[in-house]
């Protein structure tokens, strides 16, 4: 049976432009990757808040690369924008106007394209690090949330929520951007360590179903997944499709390897390691399989890069 969930009123018309396109929606791709490859100003543990500190001129020219490659909505880069990546002297000191510039530098590489519409997505992190459902505290959560919500509201179209791996993340961050009255995406990450024949699960080790249902709950205008290894986001795509939820839902996976459930994202070097077996025309092909799957939104993450998405674009043709 479909799940049936109420909709509150600031989401319902967004979600009914979403599911009435006949169109697949295109993400665009991993910004801190593509920093990295265009020479930026980029290492751990401040990430591509580097970048925005050192050369914001490159944050825009990045922006740019993934509108020409067909991106209908682009991410703000305030990802690490957070205390957990710039040490918590440097986020009382120039959060909000990194914050603010993160959201007003997506917002003119939108505006200022002629060939299509593109959407302004203001990013909400993982507060607390990525792929750590287990260091999450709500109260410090809403402390970090507070000046990444109000130094990019007046600039961004709608949330999005992303890499939350476990239920609570999501239930902090609709909690607290339910009063700017705009539409809330919700990603969540997988575990990239199911294996072969098991059912994907969140990071946190909760199932699909349940997260669905929460998401569900807190009127959420989109739900996807992000972050994780491509094979286990067809897995957890098939979960969806099964509950046949009444809002749009898809993924932008990574070509990161497998992370253990206790990776840190800012121990070790400078560099990340990517896979090398994930190429413009394998991630096409498993794209192919998610809208098979009913997903409608479709976009990269960290190592996604602009030809990847150019290549998307196929997937409406």
């Amino acid at each position: 049976m479909p799940y049936i969930s109420v909709v509150n009123s600031h989401s319902l018309l967004y979600k009914v432009f979403l599911m009435n396109s006949q169109k697949i929606t295109i993400l665009d791709g991993g910004m801190g990757c593509e920093l990295q490859a265009m020479g930026a100003p980029f290492h751990k543990p401040e990430w591509s808040a580097l970048t925005l500190m050192k050369a914001p001129a490159a944050v825009m020219q990045a922006h740019q690369a993934f509108i020409d490659a067909g991106a209908e909505i682009i991410t703000t880069n305030s990802y690490a924008i957070v205390p957990f990546h710039i040490g918590e002297s440097a986020f009382q000191t120039d959060g909000e106007y990194l914050i603010r510039q993160a959201a007003e530098i997506a917002r003119m590489a939108a505006d200022g394209t002629t060939t299509h519409n593109v959407k302004v997505a203001g990013c909400l992190p993982p507060p607390l690090g990525s792929y750590r459902p287990d260091l999450f505290d709500k109260k410090e959560a809403q402390r970090i949330y507070k000046p990444l919500i109000k130094e990019q509201e007046r600039s961004i179209d709608f949330w999005l929520a992303e890499t939350m791996s476990s239920i609570a993340e999501a239930h902090a961050v609709a909690e607290i951007t339910e009063p700017t009255n705009k539409p809330l995406w919700l990603a969540y990450s997988l575990s990239d360590t199911v294996k072969e024949g098991e059912a994907s699960i969140l990071r946190s080790g909760e199932s699909i179903i349940k997260a669905v249902e929460a998401a569900l709950d807190l009127n959420v205008a989109a739900l996807l997944f992000n972050c994780s290894q491509p094979e286990v986001m067809t897995s957890g795509l098939s979960v969806i499709k099964d509950m046949n939820i009444p809002i749009p839902y898809g993924v932008y996976a990574n070509t990161f390897p497998p992370k253990p459930t206790e990776y840190l994202a800012n121990d070790g070097g400078n560099q990340s390691s990517m896979r090398n077996d994930i190429t413009e025309s394998d991630y096409f092909r498993y794209a192919q399989e998610w809208v098979g799957l009913g997903a409608t939104i479709i976009g990269g993450c960290c190592g996604i890069r602009p030809s990847h998405i150019q290549t998307l674009s196929q997937l409406n043709n």
